[in-house]
C-alpha cells in the first residue's frame, strides 16, 4: 500500500520516456448493483471526449445483485477497440474476486485496491505497481447519507484513475454534467467525490504511472452508442409504429429506448400517441401481434433473444407462407437453453435461417456496427414489405448492450419502400386480381391493405393450404405452384438486402469471411497476420440470401476462413450447404466461451492453418 504524503508539483507534469500512452486496457471489479457502470462510463466518455478511441464492455451476472461484474474499458490510439484479454490497470472493488483480478494484470501494470481488502504483502506482485487505497476514510469526507456513499465510491475511483491517467478535468466535469443534467444536488455530490479522488492521488500517488491519455483528434464525427440504442432509433426513422415484445436479456433496452423515443417523437400535432406499443404475456403472443399488425398495414416489429425465437417459430412459419410482412430482432445470446444470459454468442444463424417446419426459409440481416444497427432498424422494414416475407436481425449481445465508437448517423434521405400495395384506384383498373399470383415474374404478389375501397381488396389470410387466389385447397398441384413461387421470391431477395462489403489486399491467397460483431476485432487480426507475413482479403456477410460477390469472392481463394460466435459453424454450414463444389476449401475458425472474440483468436487458429510460427 502507497501512503506517500509529498505534493506532485504539477498535474500535467511531463511524461516519463516508458509512459504508454493511449494504448491501454483498464478492468475496474466490483459487484452487481453497486451503480458502477454510470461511474465507469463517466470515466470512458470522458476519454472519448478527449479525441481518443475506446471501448466499454460490461461484464455482469445474469441473476442477483452482489455478485461479480466487471467493466472493461481498453482505450487504443489506433482505433482497436474490441476486447483484449491481458488487463494493464485493475481496480478491484471486491473482495470476492480480488486476488483472481490481481493475476489479470500484465507484467509492469498496476493493480489499484481497495486497502479494506486484507491482502498480505507477501501476496501482491512484485512485477506490478500495488495501490491500496482507503476508500472508506475517501468517500466518508463527500457525505453522510449511508446509501450515497455506496454509490459514490466509485466516483472516488474515476478522480483517482482520472488524475493518474492525466484524463482532462473538463472533460470529466462536461460528462458528470450530461450524465446528472437537472439534478444538482446528484451534481454536487459527485462533483466533490470526483475532487477528493483526484486530490488523494495528487497527494499520495507520487512517482510513475506507466500509462496515459493525451488529447487526439480521432474521434471527430463520431459518437459512442450502443448498439440496441442505434438500433432503436433507425426503427423511428424506419418508420415502426407498432412492436410488441416481451422482457428478455439482452434484447430489452432496445425496447425499452424504443419506447422512450416513440413518446417522445411519435405524437401527432395535438399530442396524441401514433403508436402502439404493447408489452405481451410471452414471446408467442408478441410475434402473433405483429402479424396482425403488419396484415393491417403498420410497419411492426418485436425484439428478443434465441429463448424467445424459439418459441416464435410457428408464427414465423405463418409469416413465410401467408406472406406477412414483419420484424424480429434478435439480440444473440449464449445457449442452448437459458444458456448464460448475460453472455454473447452468434449461435442462433441455423435456427433462424429455417425458423419453423416443413420447407421455410427466413431473410436474415447480420448487422456488424452500431452505424449498421441504426441503418438496418430501417431497411428490415424496406425488405420484409418489398418481399412481402419476416426479416430476422441478428445482432448479439457485445453489439447491442456494450459501447462502441461510430460514425454520427444520417438523416435519411429516401422514401420508405413499401413494395407492392395496391390502392383502390390500381384495384379498379384490373378485370380481377389474385393475391398470391406471380404478375412480373420476381414471385412477388401484390398485396391490399384492409379498409382500400374495393371489393377485390378482400382476401382471406391463411396459414393452411392455399393457391394463387388465396383460397382453401389441398390440391397437391397448387399447393406446389405457391411453394415454388417462394422459392423464386427467395432468389428475388438475393438482389434486395444488403450486399457483403469486401476489402482485398494485393496479392492475398487467403480470404476469410465473417458478420456481425466478429467484424470489431477482424482489422485487428489482419494487422497481425499481415505483420507475420499473412495477408487476406476480407468479405463480411451483412445478409442472407448470399448474393453473387459471395461465391466469387470464394471461388477467387486458395482457402477460406470462416469466422463465427457458435460451437458448430453453422454459417460454414449454410456456405457449404450453398456453394457444395467449393466446401473443401472453406475452413472453420469458432470461437464460443461466451466472451466477445479477440483479435488474437482470429489470428492465432489462421496462423496455425497456414503453418506460420508466430
Amino acid at each position: 500500500m502507497e501512503t506517500t504524503t509529498a505534493a506532485r508539483p504539477s498535474t500535467v507534469a511531463v511524461q516519463a520516456a516508458s509512459q504508454t500512452v493511449n494504448d491501454c486496457v483498464i478492468e475496474i471489479a466490483t459487484v452487481n448493483g453497486s451503480g458502477s457502470q454510470s461511474a465507469n462510463n463517466i470515466l470512458l466518455k470522458a476519454i472519448f471526449r478527449m479525441g481518443v478511441p475506446v471501448g466499454g464492455k460490461n461484464l455482469f451476472p445474469s441473476n442477483i445483485a452482489g455478485l461479480p461484474t466487471w467493466f472493461t474499458i481498453r482505450v487504443n490510439k489506433d482505433g482497436y477497440t474490441a476486447r483484449r484479454e491481458d488487463v494493464d490497470i485493475v481496480v478491484a472493488m471486491n473482495p470476492q474476486t480480488a486476488l483472481d483480478d490481481m493475476k489479470k494484470v500484465k507484467p509492469g501494470g498496476v493493480f489499484l485496491y481497495n486497502a479494506e481488502i486484507k491482502i498480505d504483502a507477501s501476496a501482491l506482485r512484485d512485477d506490478t505497481r500495488n495501490i491500496g487505497v482507503n476508500f472508506r476514510e475517501l468517500v466518508d469526507q463527500a457525505t453522510d447519507a449511508i446509501k450515497l456513499k455506496k454509490l459514490l465510491v466509485n466516483m472516488v475511483y474515476v478522480g483517482i484513475l482520472g488524475e493518474l491517467l492525466r484524463v482532462e478535468w473538463d472533460a470529466l466535469v462536461s460528462t458528470i454534467r450530461d450524465q446528472f443534467r437537472d439534478k444538482a444536488k446528484v451534481l454536487e455530490s459527485n462533483f466533490k467525490a470526483l475532487e477528493i479522488g483526484r486530490q488523494y492521488a495528487i497527494d499520495r500517488l507520487q512517482g510513475h504511472f506507466p500509462f496515459a491519455v493525451s488529447e487526439m483528434s480521432e474521434n471527430r464525427g463520431k459518437i459512442l452508442i450502443e448498439g440496441n440504442a442505434a438500433a432503436a432509433i433507425g426503427m423511428i426513422f424506419g418508420g415502426c409504429t407498432f412492436m410488441s415484445w416481451y422482457p428478455i436479456t439482452p434484447s430489452s433496452s432496445l425496447a425499452e429506448t424504443f419506447i422512450a423515443l416513440a413518446e417522445k417523437h411519435r405524437k401527432d400535432p395535438r399530442g396524441k400517441n401514433t403508436f402502439a406499443i404493447v408489452q405481451a404475456e410471452d414471446e408467442l403472443a408478441a410475434i402473433t401481434m405483429v402479424a396482425g399488425a403488419s396484415w393491417a398495414g403498420a410497419r411492426a416489429m418485436t425484439c428478443t433473444s434465441g429463448p424467445g425465437v424459439s418459441l416464435m417459430g410457428e408464427a414465423a412459419g405463418l409469416f413465410y407462407y401467408a406472406e406477412i410482412p414483419g420484424v424480429i430482432w434478435d439480440v444473440q445470446r449464449v445457449g442452448p437453453s437459458t444458456g448464460m444470459p448475460t453472455r454473447t454468442a452468434q449461435g442462433d444463424i441455423l435456427g433462424a435461417y429455417t425458423l419453423s417446419h416443413g420447407d421455410t426459409k427466413h431473410v436474415l440481416l447480420l448487422p456488424g456496427t452500431v452505424e449498421e444497427c441504426f441503418e438496418f432498424g430501417m431497411t428490415a422494414f424496406d425488405v420484409a414489405e418489398r418481399l412481402q416475407t419476416l426479416v430476422l436481425v441478428l445482432s448479439d449481445l457485445d453489439l447491442g448492450m456494450n459501447v462502441w465508437i461510430g460514425d454520427e448517423f444520417k438523416y435519411p434521405e429516401k422514401p420508405f419502400d413499401r413494395g407492392k400495395v395496391l390502392d383502390a384506384a390500381a384495384l379498379a383498373k384490373l378485370p380481377k386480381y389474385s393475391r398470391y399470383e406471380d404478375v412480373d415474374g420476381d414471385g412477388i404478389g401484390w398485396r391490399t391493405l384492409p379498409g382500400t375501397r374495393d371489393d377485390k381488396a378482400a382476401f382471406l389470410t391463411r396459414g393452411s393450404g392455399h393457391n394463387k387466389h388465396a383460397q382453401y385447397t389441398e390440391s397437391s398441384p397448387q399447393y406446389r405452384e405457391v411453394v415454388d413461387r417462394l422459392v423464386k421470391k427467395w432468389n428475388t431477395a438475393r438482389g434486395v438486402v444488403p450486399a457483403p462489403i469486401i476489402d482485398r489486399t494485393p496479392g492475398a491467397e487467403a480470404g476469410i469471411i465473417a458478420f456481425g460483431s466478429t467484424n470489431m476485432p477482424m482489422r485487428e487480426a489482419r494487422d497481425i497476420l499481415r505483420g507475420n507475413g499473412v495477408d487476406t482479403n476480407y468479405l463480411r456477410l451483412r445478409a442472407l440470401p448470399f448474393n453473387e460477390d459471395v461465391e466469387g469472392f470464394i471461388a477467387a481463394h486458395d482457402r477460406i476462413y470462416v469466422v463465427e460466435q457458435n460451437r458448430d459453424g453453422q454459417m460454414l454450414d449454410i456456405l457449404r450447404a450453398e456453394f457444395p463444389a467449393h466446401a473443401v476449401k472453406m475452413r472453420s475458425v469458432r470461437h464460443y466461451d461466451g466472451l466477445p472474440i479477440t483479435a488474437p483468436h482470429i489470428a492465432g487458429p489462421i496462423f496455425a492453418m497456414e503453418g506460420v510460427s508466430k
